[in-house]
Formats: C-alpha cells, structure tokens, sequence
C-alpha cells in the first residue's frame, strides 16, 4: 500500500489541491494527515471541509495544535501573528467544522505505525523534533516500528538502532529510502502549507508498507495566490511573505 504523509496543511488550498493531485500521479492509495490544518492561511473552511470527506473515505487524521487553538483556544506560548489567525479562522467556521477540529485524535496507531502532530513522549505539550534527543525521547516513548510526526515545518528523517545508535539526515527528494524494520524510524515529511527551509514548495513524503521505502516530495504550487488570499484577508503580511521566501 501506497500511504501519503501529509501535514501542516495550514489552510493553504492551493497547496493542498497541488500535493493531492502529485499523489494521485504517485499512485497514492490512504493518505495520513498529521494535523495543523489551520492557521496562517486564507482558506481554512475550505481545508477543513476537505478533512473531512478525506476522513469519511478513511484517511488517518490527528490533531495539530493549531486545529486545537482554534477549537480551544490559543495557547500562551503561540506567537501574536499566530493568534490573530486563530481568531480570524474561527469566526469563519460553523459549529460543525470547530467540532470536527475539536474530536481529531491526539494520536493513531496503525499496525506498527504510529501517526501523531508533534511526538510521541508528550503529544499534547506540543513539543518539537529538532534533535536526535528529540528523536531519540520520541521512539523510545513507543513500540512502533515507524512514528511520523508533523510541526516541524522541514523534511526531517531519524533513525534508532536496537543497539541505541541513532542517525539523521535530511532527505533528497524522489529518491526511495529503504526503512529497514531492524531500527526505529521517526519521518518529518515537511508542510504542506507553509514549509519553512528556504524552499516554497510544498512538502510531502510517501510510504510504501509493501516495500517498507519512504519517499519524499517537493511540489511546487502556486504560492503568489495563496500569499495573495492571506493580503486581501487582512491577515499579517510577513505570512504571504513566508509563503514566498520558504521559511
């Protein structure tokens, strides 16, 4: 089975609409979205109402801590530009759209898979992979074979031996990636929507469960239209610049 791995989408259609039909060229046959599908961009009930069908139809979806700060309400540690989205996203959604954002698992497993936003040690703290400790703190908080975590907006891949070595490295896009079952694998497939390493386009990986190989994307959109959409919102402007600019 082909599974996509999509996150951080950020209420940025264009993007969403670009790395779907990417895999859908890619064969792509369940899709995983590991949460943030709000905040920062135009088009979150449009987003939102796209999670939805994709789960009805069986896609694994969590929850990222912006879909909860909308839902919740922000917390303190959230940045103002990030908030003001959060207020401005939900006065743009119903009843039903906050309560499909509120009842998004914290986390899912899946055979040995285990789908979750931010890690796997302290899901709902919200924190970041950004080192092999992270890693290292996440893998050895489950006894999946593969963790595939979002919130870090860059392509990111760790891996733990059973002898406690652990590697990194950042991944060359559409090169296959043999994830040997003999380690433990934590996979940062990159956003979607805003991705943050100096590349505007969008980001994604694709797991293949029959050949264990992961595989990762970049897909170029058309950010100047989702920046465009973020400017005549009123939203702050530095995140169309961002869009734009990568990081």
């Amino acid at each position: 089975m082909k599974l996509a791995l999509i996150t951080d989408l950020h209420a940025n259609r264009e993007a969403v609409e670009s790395v779907m039909a990417h895999a859908r060229e890619q064969h792509a046959q369940r899709h995983a979205f590991l949460g943030d599908f709000v905040g920062y961009g135009a088009d979150p009930g449009w987003v939102v109402d796209f999670m939805r069908e994709q789960v009805l139809r069986g896609a694994i979806a969590v929850m990222g801590n912006h879909d909860r700060a909308v839902a919740k309400g922000p917390s303190p540690t959230m940045t103002n530009p990030a908030r003001q989205v959060v207020a401005w996203t939900r006065e743009r959604l119903d009843a039903d759209q906050l309560a499909f954002l509120d009842t998004l698992p914290m986390a899912l497993v899946d055979d040995d898979r285990l789908f979750v936003h931010a890690n796997a040690f302290a899901p709902a703290d919200w924190g970041y992979v950004t080192s092999r400790l992270d890693a290292i703190r996440s893998l050895h908080a489950t006894d999946c074979v593969y963790t595939f975590c979002g919130h870090v907006h860059e392509p990111r891949l760790f891996h733990l031996s059973r002898s406690g070595k652990a590697g990194d490295f950042v991944p060359v896009p559409d090169a296959a990636i043999p994830l040997s079952p003999q380690r433990q694998w934590l996979v940062l497939p990159g956003s979607a929507g805003q991705p943050r390493d100096g590349n505007p386009a969008a980001c994604y990986a694709m797991f293949d469960t029959d050949s264990a190989t992961l595989t990762f994307y970049r897909v170029p959109y058309d950010h100047g239209a989702a920046g465009a959409k973020i400017r005549a919102a009123g939203l702050p402007q530095n995140l169309a610049e961002r869009l734009s600019d990568g990081e």
